[in-house]
Order: C-alpha cells, then sequence, then structure tokens
C-alpha cells in the first residue's frame, strides 16, 4: 500500500462516465504531464541562458566567448531527454493518485541534480565550445522551481476538481477485518489531504470472520458478501477494488482477481499477516523470493534527542502565553470549589511501561473515581477505554476545560520531566493496558505524548483500534516536521472543540 493515505470526500459525486479511468484516459495525461515536463525544462534553461547571457548574472561575459541561446540545442535536448527518463526512472510519473507534493519535489530534486551533472560531465568529456558553468547553476534551480510550482498548480486544479465530485474514484474495500479496517480507516482519515477516492463500502462474510474480530461497524457500509463482487462493481460504478481478506480467507482470492480482470476493474491488494502494521516495508530479494521488513520505532538515538530538544524549546518559547493560562484555570476551578484540590494526578502507563503520574486540571467531582464503577455500563468507547459524552461527574467549569482542552495544561510538567512530550500516544491507565491485545502493546514503545494523530483526525469519535493504528503509523513515520504539522493542526481541532469531550 502507498505510504500516503488516502480520504473520504464528502462531496456530491458525479457519475463517471465511460472510460473515465481508461488506459486510454490515463495515457493522455501521462503525455500531457511530459508534454509539459520537456516545455519547463527547455523554460527553465532558456530563462538560465537569460540570467547568465543576457544579464550577465555573475561575471561579466567576455564578447569573445559570447553564445546564442540557439547554439545550446543539442545541449538542451539532451538535457529534455536525460531528465524525463530520470523522472520515468525515479518513478515521477507512476502512483499520480496517490504521491503528495513533497514526494514529487523530492523526485524532482533528485533526478535534475542527477542529471545536470551527468550533462555537464559529459560536456567537459566532448566540449565543443567554450560554456559558462553558472549557467548550468541557474538552470539546476530554474527547472526545480519551475517543476515544482506546476505540479503545485496541478495539484490544485485536481483537488479543485475533486470538491467537485470530478474525477473522484469510487473505492470497494473487500474485507472487513485487521488490513480491511485498517485500509477503510485510512480511507476516513488522511492527514496529507485528500487523494481523490471515495469509499462506496465494504464486502464482508461473517462466515470468514473469526470470532473474535468484529466488523468495521456502522461507519461504513456493507454492501453483500464476496461472492456478490461483480453485482456490487456494476451498480456502484466502481473504479478501484481494494483486496484486504485476512490470511484465513486468502483461498477467495483467485476467484476475486479473476472476477477483476473479467470487468476491466483495478484492483489493489492488501497484506494482512495478522495484525502487523504495514504502513511501509522495505523489500528485498535472495533468488527471485521477495523479504519484507516490517517497519520499527525510530524514535531513538539522535531522532530521540531532536524530539527532545523540540519540546523543551517549545514549552520555553510559549511559556508566556500558557502560564497565564494556567493561572486562569486554577483561579476558576479555586472559585468553582474552594474545598476540592485545583490538580488531579493519575497512575499513567508510560514508554515501555514505565509507571508515572499524569497531571491534569481537576474536571471531575472529588469521588469520581467511585462513582465510575457505577457508570462502568454506559461506557460509549470501544476497547480498553472509558468514555460517556455527558459524563454526570464532569463539573460546569470542567465541561469548558475539556472543550477547550485547557485541563490538559498541567501536563508540560510532565514533559518537562520528560515523562511525556508534546506529540505522541495518549498515555493509557494501567487498567487499560492490561486489556490490550499483543499488537496494541507498539503504542508502548515511545514517550506519550499532549497531542497525536488520532486526536487531530479523530478526537474521541475514533475507535480504539484505529487509534493505535495511528499511534502506530507515527512511530514508524516520525520527523520533526511531522510534529510540527500535528501540533499546528491541533490548534483547530482544539478551537472547534471537535469531538472532545
Amino acid at each position: 500500500m502507498d505510504r500516503g493515505i488516502w480520504r473520504v470526500d464528502s462531496v456530491p459525486l458525479n457519475p463517471a462516465p465511460a472510460g473515465f479511468f481508461s488506459r486510454h484516459w490515463r495515457l493522455i495525461v501521462h503525455i500531457l504531464l511530459r508534454v509539459a515536463d520537456a516545455t519547463l525544462i527547455y523554460g527553465g534553461f532558456a530563462l538560465a541562458y537569460w540570467m547568465r547571457y543576457v544579464q550577465e548574472w555573475g561575471r561579466d561575459v567576455p564578447l569573445d566567448f559570447f553564445k546564442e541561446l540557439s547554439d545550446f540545442r543539442p545541449i538542451i535536448i539532451a538535457l529534455i531527454v536525460l531528465l524525463l527518463l530520470l523522472f520515468e526512472i525515479k518513478g515521477l510519473y507512476r502512483r499520480l493518485r496517490y504521491v503528495n507534493w513533497l514526494d514529487q519535489v523530492g523526485t524532482i530534486v533528485s533526478a535534475t541534480t542527477t542529471g545536470i551533472a551527468l550533462l555537464v560531465v559529459g560536456i567537459f568529456i566532448y566540449q565543443t565550445f567554450f560554456w559558462s558553468r553558472l549557467i548550468f547553476i541557474y538552470a539546476w534551480v530554474n527547472i526545480i522551481i519551475l517543476l515544482s510550482l506546476f505540479r503545485l498548480l496541478v495539484r490544485f486544479i485536481v483537488r479543485w476538481a475533486w470538491s467537485r465530485g470530478m474525477g473522484v474514484e469510487r473505492v470497494l474495500v473487500v474485507g472487513a477485518t485487521g488490513m480491511a479496517q485498517q485500509v477503510m480507516s485510512a480511507l476516513a482519515f488522511d492527514i496529507d489531504g485528500p487523494r481523490g477516492a471515495r469509499l462506496m463500502g465494504y464486502l464482508d462474510d461473517p462466515e470468514e470472520r473469526l470470532a473474535s474480530q468484529k466488523p468495521p461497524g456502522k461507519r461504513y457500509t456493507c454492501l453483500g458478501s464476496l461472492d456478490d463482487l461483480e453485482q456490487v462493481v456494476r451498480s456502484y460504478t466502481i473504479d478501484r477494488v481494494i483486496i484486504a481478506l485476512p490470511f484465513w480467507a486468502h483461498h477467495r482470492l483467485p476467484s476475486l482477481l479473476s472476477t477483476c480482470r473479467r470487468m476491466g476493474v483495478n484492483f489493489t491488494l492488501a497484506p494482512d499477516l495478522y495484525e502487523i502494521s504495514f504502513d511501509g516495508v522495505d523489500i528485498d530479494t535472495v533468488s527471485g523470493i521477495p523479504l519484507l521488513t516490517l517497519n520499527k520505532n525510530i524514535i531513538r538515538g539522535w531522532n530521540l534527542a531532536l524530539k527532545r530538544a523540540l519540546d523543551l524549546g517549545l514549552v520555553a518559547l510559549f511559556a508566556p502565553l500558557w502560564l497565564p493560562l494556567w493561572v486562569l484555570c486554577a483561579l476558576l476551578i479555586k472559585l468553582s470549589d474552594p474545598r476540592a484540590p485545583v490538580l488531579f494526578s493519575q497512575e499513567r502507563v508510560g514508554k515501555n511501561g514505565a509507571r508515572f503520574k499524569v497531571y491534569k486540571f481537576r474536571t471531575m467531582v472529588p469521588n469520581a473515581e467511585e462513582l465510575k464503577r457505577q457508570l462502568l455500563a454506559q461506557n460509549e468507547a470501544d476497547g480498553p477505554i472509558f468514555k460517556i459524552k455527558n459524563d454526570p461527574r464532569v463539573t460546569h467549569i470542567g465541561k469548558i476545560l475539556r472543550k477547550a482542552s485547557l485541563d490538559e495544561l498541567p501536563q508540560l510538567i510532565n514533559v518537562i520531566r520528560g515523562e511525556m512530550s508534546l506529540v505522541g500516544p495518549r498515555p493509557a491507565i494501567p487498567e487499560e493496558v492490561a486489556q490490550y491485545n499483543a499488537w496494541h502493546m507498539r503504542r508502548l514503545e515511545v514517550t506519550p505524548g499532549l497531542t497525536g494523530l488520532w486526536q487531530v483526525l479523530g478526537r474521541s469519535n475514533t475507535s480504539f483500534d484505529e487509534m493505535v493504528r495511528f499511534d502506530i503509523y507515527y512511530t514508524e513515520h516520525w520527523s520533526l516536521w511531522l510534529d510540527l504539522r500535528i501540533l499546528l493542526m491541533t490548534i483547530p481541532a482544539v478551537l472547534s472543540g471537535r469531538g472532545a469531550y
């Protein structure tokens, strides 16, 4: 499965004309992209010529060494052919729908750098006239900027079309457990923005499901059984089928693949090795046999040091903002009930199972833990989590603090002490961890955080298994940029109060 995550578009979906996603249409798009890239490469070099030989950026060009743009025509043609070939090799034109813009820019920079270097070496060997080295530096910069901006323009145009239901790919998931649920969650929540895919529903055979496996729930629509694949594809004009069957149902694959091929519908296989996360794998081969190396937690060593430095730096930088809020919240809580403590502490499970005390502003009545036993039957969350939307234990001030997530501010103490991070999985209570399945324990591999992927994408509306999959994705794909994106996405999520209770 591609590292980019797809999203369900909530816009009206226009009927897809016959052949819209056909091979001929895709061929036309690919040809147009290559023509546009060739034109921009020529334009980038022509602009470099203007900068160097007309405007004379850098040193002055002696009259004896002045050349016309036409003198560079063989070099430009060679550069166009070389770069288009490198773009093809590096996969710039593959999976156009599902690759984000930053990945495309990375491919453009890498291929252009390689192409310019090879061209300069070739010219040095077969030099026919004196040329300015600066023109190739200018061409390198111009081509990267022009191609990147073009990809950004295409991105905006395509998303504009998707927002109006044009060109949105109808997706059907075959399967209902394990990897199928992970795929449907990925379709429903997307940190990178819309990918022009809409989940129409899924196919499920209850007899193929183990007793321990839960169905996806009401969020997704069951369109029939696996035997109904052909009828569902025709009725819903499905463009892509994602087959995500559990390993014990793989005997159904031959007939399903045969149906997809016969109907000419695109299909993708999502491997399900129990509950292993497959957001990304390294692939190697031994005598043609594929070997998969699963992603591991990458928040260690220097990455852990960088993450810790980011936490402390941001806490110190924004101290003038959160300190007054802290004082105001404490004052409101004290005024509402002078006899009760302002802070509430509770034992939580941190990295590698370490226990620590987490701090929060008190938002419940003093005997909240005793009342919890009486309310267990009203639990609205799935898995080992206890949540009630209208919890009677929450005070009036507590409702306001929870809605704005201000009750979490004292956890900055835990961040300063190194028990928590600004971004990471939410710390669980020991009673919840005791109910974890084996694969759930992976969320304990990293330091827990104040906010995370599932908070900004799903908030309290996210199921427990989906929450864990978001946490695993985070541990396998961490970067400083991802932490900053999550922190920025937390601001509108908190201000809107979406799913917070």
